[in-house]
């Protein structure tokens, strides 16, 4: 088995379409259903298949995250580079924390419309892709 990929429901699918195209994310496909429900697949390039659903349900009213959800993270392959783009793309991320102390990986957040938050990370040098048992023993 493995995770196909994670669906949000969002309250307005162009809003957050082009939120996640700024971000990276490419188009895979669309399906409409009788009851007008839209979704719409993304992956970023470089990935074989979709990773993240973005669900609109007019029907259903605005999104509440609530406190369950936590957080989405994406790997990226220069931290500051992502930022720049992002800020010139109109989004707003965070500053650069780093969480695992000055040799760890390098994170920032920031907040999709419908207050879905993502965390952008990047490895140290020699790390691995992911988070593997390695990074636990």
């Amino acid at each position: 088995m493995r995770t196909l990929f994670v669906s949000y429901r969002v309250t307005d699918l162009d809003h957050s379409l082009g939120f996640y195209t700024a971000l990276g994310y490419a188009e895979v496909g669309r399906v409409t259903s009788d009851d007008g429900a839209r979704l719409v697949l993304l992956k970023f390039p470089g990935e074989p298949a979709a990773t993240l659903e973005l669900a609109h349900r007019p029907g259903a009213g605005r999104v509440d995250v609530g406190n369950g959800f936590d957080h989405l993270a994406i790997q990226v392959d220069t931290l500051a580079t992502t930022l720049k783009t992002l800020a010139e793309a109109g989004l707003e991320p965070g500053p650069v924390q780093h969480p695992g102390g000055p040799h760890g990986p390098k994170t920032s957040w920031l907040t999709d419309p419908d207050g879905y938050r993502i965390e952008l990370v990047q490895w140290p040098p020699g790390h691995g892709d992911g988070i593997t048992e390695a990074d636990f023993s």
